[in-house]
Formats: C-alpha cells, structure tokens, sequence
C-alpha cells in the first residue's frame, strides 16, 4: 500500500548516469518495488472526555490557535425599565429609617447610632418646655430608640459639678441661669443610672491632687477630733450637774 504522503520516486534512467559511460557494458536493473506498508486503527477508548489531536507522519501535533470569542450580550433596545414610584407613606418612612448624621450613614434594620461622648447639636425650644419634652426632641433627632425615662438633663459645670435637672425645671431657663459663656457650663443628655449626682461642695475638690487631698483629709480629721471632745466635755459638765442636784433633792426631808 502506497503512501500518500511520501514522495515518489522514478526509476533511474540511462539521463541519470554521467556522459562518458559505457551503456553497453552496464547490467540491466530491476524495476523498483514500493514495499508494502500496512496500517492499523487504534481503538478509541470509550467514553473519553477530551479528542485527541490529529498528528502528522512525524507524530508531532499542529499547534491550535486561540481565536478570540466575544460573549454575547442582552440588548438594552429591548428592555423595558420599571419606573421607581413611591407612595408617599414610603418616603416618609424612607427619610426617617435612611439619612446621614455628621457624614455617618445610618439605617435601623441594620444598626443603631449612638452619638459619641462630647457630641453638640442643637434643637429649637421654648421656656414652657419641661425636661421631658425636651428630651424627646434629642432622642428624635438623633434617632435613638429608647425610652425618654432613661435619660436625663444635667448641667455640668467645668468644676466637676454636675446637677441633674428634675422632671419639673424648663431647661432652657436653666441654661439662660449659667451666663452665656458655654466654656463655664453646658447641658449634658446622659444615661439616668450610670451618672451619679455631684455637688458643689464636693466639685471644688476633684482637680486637687492626691497629696493635697489627704492633708484636706487630715486637717478635717483633726476638725473633728476637736470637736468631738469638746461635745464630751459639754455633756460631762451637764452629768454631773445633774447627779449634783438629784443628791441634794435626795438629802432633803419630805414635806407633808
């Protein structure tokens, strides 16, 4: 069987040999025979997953070339765009639940914002307004969800003073009462629990250092110890003028 792939090749003829030769002496050749080459299928194995290349007669593979595909994509022509309407019960709810506080995004399905320590704001009453109104007013505004009754105004001084204001004083007349400078005191919203009250009495002692605070605490030691035998004294005198007096009735006869 004959290659298709191979080259055939003529007899040789009496124009291959060079000129000079004797032709007559040569030997008479035999005519080429093409040997017989039998080729055999390979069985394919069953259920391949990848197809083999087709190999030249040098058993080396052609080299494939990546041809560029481009995805096919859904028109836009076509689609038709529903249009975002809104009642107006959504939007308010939408303003309320969404909106920004000093640049932080804020959203009650997925957080709770809790103003930091310090933070300022600024809200719009009267002199008729009780503390309970207008703690309503900051809890709005800063969108906290509690209850107003775990809060509470205090008006802290820059001495460490801080006076809780009851359920029935008018903040704003409180604060017109600390003088305009903000620097002396402000109103603080605070948790009603976890603040405890200070007093005056006790403020003017809090930025003192803690060598000058326990000589504070011994000259009240020595106060007090002055004043505690000087109370034993007063009432030794009263005992025994009164022993004194019940002798003397004792002494003395009965009169019918």
């Amino acid at each position: 069987m004959q290659d298709d792939n191979e080259r055939i090749r003529p007899p040789p003829s009496s124009s291959s040999w060079h000129s000079g030769c004797n032709l007559g002496t040569h030997t008479i050749l035999k005519p080429l025979t093409m040997p017989d080459i039998q080729i055999t299928e390979v069985d394919a194995p069953a259920e391949s997953d990848q197809m083999s290349s087709p190999t030249d007669s040098r058993g080396l593979k052609p080299v494939q070339e990546d041809t560029p595909q481009l995805m096919r994509t859904r028109s836009d022509v076509g689609v038709r765009r529903r249009g975002n309407v809104r009642t107006p019960s959504d939007q308010r709810r939408i303003r309320r639940h969404r909106f920004s506080i000093n640049g932080h995004f804020y959203n009650h399905k997925t957080s709770v914002f809790t103003p930091a320590y310090g933070s300022v704001t600024n809200v719009r009453i009267n002199s008729t307004m009780t503390t309970p109104q207008v703690l309503k007013l900051l809890l709005n505004k800063f969108k906290i969800e509690n209850s107003a009754e775990e809060f509470a105004l205090y008006v802290v001084h820059t001495s460490g003073e801080k006076q809780k204001l009851k359920n029935t004083d008018y903040p704003l007349i409180a604060r017109i009462l600390q003088g305009p400078c903000e620097q002396v005191s402000k109103v603080f919203l605070m948790e009603k629990d976890q603040v405890e009250e200070v007093t005056y009495d006790v403020a003017q002692y809090i930025k003192f250092e803690m060598p000058v605070l326990k000589s504070f605490i011994q000259k009240l030691q020595e106060e007090e110890d002055r004043e505690v035998k000087k109370l034993m004294r007063k009432y030794t005198v009263l005992r025994l003028m009164i022993r004194q007096r019940l002798e003397e009735i004792a002494e003395t006869p009965e009169t019918i």
